[in-house]
């Protein structure tokens, strides 16, 4: 198990590199990554939290950062006026797109150093690890 929260440490760290020379943290490029998997629709706060890689412990303020940068625009539900959809705003898919080379640098980065076969049998493992938690 140490093996892999050193490996998940240092593969982190790396994304995490890219979020920085971009104005961002990893947690608001996870988000910005969900709502755009959506788009144009979006989410409730509540399924955000749902989908994210490490849910934040505070999302709203998360989310009120990524709103004042325009990133993300926030509205009522057509259904439950009481709950707020966020959706991801042009200029949070423009982000997205200009950071696709950098993520696309730090995918190479890993796949360099597991082969085809080792990532397919790493994913069926991960998978193995967190899928059977429901």
């Amino acid at each position: 198990m140490l093996n892999l929260f050193v490996a998940a440490a240092r593969s982190r760290r790396e994304m995490e590199t890219v979020c920085q020379n971009h104005d961002l943290q990893f947690s608001h490029y996870n988000v910005l990554r969900i709502l755009r998997g959506v788009h144009p629709d979006g989410h409730a706060r509540c399924d955000i939290i749902e989908r994210m890689i490490d849910p934040s412990p505070d999302v709203t303020r998360l989310m009120d950062k990524l709103v004042e940068r325009d990133l993300v625009s926030r509205s009522r539900s057509e259904e439950d006026r009481r709950m707020m959809i966020h959706t991801i705003t042009p200029k949070g898919l423009d982000l997205l797109e200009r950071m696709h080379p950098d993520v696309q640098d730090v995918q190479n980065w890993f796949d360099e150093r597991v082969s085809d076969r080792d990532l397919r049998h790493l994913s069926r493992i991960c998978e193995g690890i967190y899928g059977n938690d429901e």
